[in-house]
């Protein structure tokens, strides 16, 4: 493999950026200084930066706070997607979302190339908790929380219990452990009211955290579960 397109694909930065790092000569490859990006490497050379050794890395994790306007998909001809919004160094080989949020939805998505862990992740069986942040249009009363929390019927289907903790008269952070489409909208209309802002929060044990909308992170597998 070409130096310039391993060093990308290890997350040093995007094409353009890791000519620029060679070009200072800081890349070291078994030792020796190395600057041509067409220089072949595998994955058995010590590659050094900084003085650390860079690893490849085959499985790819990263979160994203998704703005509103893009659909979840790898593709589509009428709409746009997450992928898009992607920066130049995030190594899309492979990578899909993990899970969807409707295009109106804002907050924490994942893309990964792992195809068990996101099975891991969506499996009906795992329970993996999601929390969504959410305005509604009217007040959220104590009974309205009440039924929200034992289970609604949202067409034909009775939600598992969740949970939820009030912000404000009309905003609370709302904990499920499903992905049914449309569920949150369709859980507050349940109990006659509806969603006018929606952003998930936290997906397994990943937080939005701080992460500006339309950002994207490199995370670990271990962050996830």
């Amino acid at each position: 493999m070409r130096l310039d397109k391993y060093l990308t694909e290890c997350g040093l930065g995007s094409r353009s950026e890791v000519k620029r790092i060679l070009k200072m000569r800081e890349i070291r490859v078994n030792g020796k200084i190395e600057f041509s990006p067409k220089f072949n490497v595998s994955i058995d050379d010590e590659i050094v930066f900084n003085g650390e050794t860079i690893e490849y890395k085959e499985m790819r994790y990263y979160i994203m706070n998704k703005p509103a306007g893009y659909i979840t998909a790898t593709e589509d001809k009428k709409h746009k997607t997450v992928m898009e919004i992607l920066p130049e160094w995030v190594i899309q080989k492979n990578l899909f979302p993990v899970g969807r949020l409707d295009k109106d939805t804002e907050g924490l998505l994942l893309f990964t190339n792992d195809g068990p862990m996101s099975h891991e992740l969506l499996s009906p069986k795992k329970h993996v908790d999601k929390i969504y942040y959410v305005e509604a249009e009217k007040n959220i009363t104590d009974e309205d929380i009440k039924k929200l929390e034992l289970g609604v019927d949202i067409g034909g289907y009775i939600t598992k219990p969740s949970k939820c903790e009030r912000v404000d008269e009309n905003k609370m952070n709302l904990t499920i452990s499903e992905g049914r489409f449309h569920q949150v909208k369709k859980m507050l209309h349940a109990v006659d009211n509806s969603v006018i802002y929606l952003k998930r929060i936290k997906f397994a044990n990943l937080e939005l955290g701080d992460l500006e909308i339309g950002d994207v992170r490199e995370i670990n597998a271990e962050e996830i579960l």
